[in-house]
């Protein structure tokens, strides 16, 4: 079986290719690690190899694993400070009812879609001190199964979203379908960047909007020619882990 930190060093080679292939520096990318269904050992194996950014898809494993993980790393180093600083990613769809749980443990929310969902989060934010960053979700594939905002209606959710003082939009995130068709894939990836560089240039939003998290283990490499700064890793890496 092909150990995990082979597999890392394929996706960060894949990674290096196609950034230079479009002239990017592979620096500007971060890999966030998903553990969905992936073994405690085979999570620490990926810190111990030094990749800290972490995503879960729900509420319930992230408050699971991120406790698990942090009990490690607390007996790993004898109660001293972790000299890694893991950062969990909320990547999947987020309840309201769900948003406090969330809050202290994620720094960064990849799915709100919502209005509401985003008051919810300000609400809270304002309630624990916090001042949560989120990206803005975007449905670029128009699959009536997905979440996000269709892409018509994203600029008027984020003007709404920069009007809320306890939290910080930081950009966007999108899904492209499951398909061999990379040409269906990567016009998925370019309307969103299309829209990050619209909202940018039209001063829709703030500085700190420089986040495009978009691509997966089956398409992140055509979503690094097409500007994603926050790559979504899990299977590429955890395959046959669990």
């Amino acid at each position: 079986m092909i150990e995990i930190s082979q597999r890392i060093k394929r996706v960060q080679d894949t990674i290096e290719s196609a950034c230079a292939r479009v002239g990017r520096d592979p620096k500007e990318i971060e890999l966030v690690v998903v553990t969905k269904s992936a073994a405690l050992d085979a999570i620490k194996e990926v810190i111990q190899l030094g990749l800290t950014d972490l995503g879960e898809n729900r509420v319930q494993q992230l408050k699971k694993v991120s406790a698990e993980v942090a009990e490690f790393l607390e007996k790993r180093d004898g109660g001293a400070k972790p000299a890694e600083n893991v950062r969990w990613h909320m990547i999947g769809h987020l309840q309201r009812n769900k948003v406090r749980q969330v809050l202290p443990i994620a720094c960064l929310t990849h799915s709100v879609d919502t209005l509401r969902l985003a008051e919810e989060i300000n609400a809270a934010g304002a309630k624990l001190n916090l001042r949560p960053k989120v990206l803005l979700q975007i449905n670029t594939s128009n699959e009536p199964q997905k979440y996000g905002v269709p892409v018509g209606a994203a600029t008027h959710l984020a003007e709404q979203m920069e009007t809320l003082s306890n939290l910080r939009l930081v950009g966007l995130m999108t899904m492209a379908p499951l398909t061999l068709n990379k040409d269906v894939v990567r016009t998925c990836f370019v309307r969103a960047r299309e829209l990050f560089i619209e909202m940018r240039g039209e001063k829709i939003v703030g500085p700190q909007f420089t986040e495009l998290s978009m691509g997966m283990s089956a398409d992140y490499e055509i979503a690094v020619e097409e500007g994603a700064t926050i790559l979504r890793i899990g299977s590429a890496i955890f395959a046959g882990q669990g």
